[in-house]
């Protein structure tokens, strides 16, 4: 039989253990959290940049939109049409409508036209989809094979 002053100990020691396994848990979900969001705001970052690049030299809104397009399409790797990929670049549309009329402009209210754009498009895209919008950037495009001639 052990004393009890040893069963207290082992106690004790069970209990640091289970903290620590909970904390270890815990905080690896909180790591992969700041992770998902650390890539969202890159891809965010990155794909509206090249959008603004390309729509800021455009004509009137009816090329920065399909500018912008082009740029969504090229970087998410969609090379045919579909329904689906139609009614996701409708719904981008007012994203790159805020992005061209705020060309030039240091305009404070432009850029939360922007953000309030793009948090519509991406609330949006969450809803119909299930998913994130910049979970699409994660897709790894299918290997092209070699052919020596």
């Amino acid at each position: 039989m052990e004393a009890p002053f040893l069963l207290e100990l082992k106690s004790a020691a069970e209990a640091a253990k289970a903290a620590e396994v909970s904390f270890r848990r815990e905080a690896a979900g909180h790591i992969a959290t700041l992770e998902r969001e650390r890539a969202f705001a890159f891809r965010r970052l990155n794909l509206m940049q090249a959008i603004a690049e390309a729509v800021v030299s455009a004509e009137n809104e009816e090329v920065a939109v399909a500018s912008a397009f082009a740029v969504l399409r090229m970087r998410l790797g969609w090379t045919s049409d579909s329904e689906a990929l139609s009614e996701v670049i409708t719904h981008f549309g007012p994203v790159a409508i805020a992005v061209f009329r705020s060309s030039g402009s240091g305009d404070e209210q432009a850029a939360a036209d922007i953000r309030a754009a793009l948090a519509d498009f991406e609330r949006w895209y969450a809803e119909t989809r299930g998913s994130p919008f910049w979970a699409l950037f994660e897709q790894q495009m299918p290997a092209t094979p070699l052919i020596d001639f």
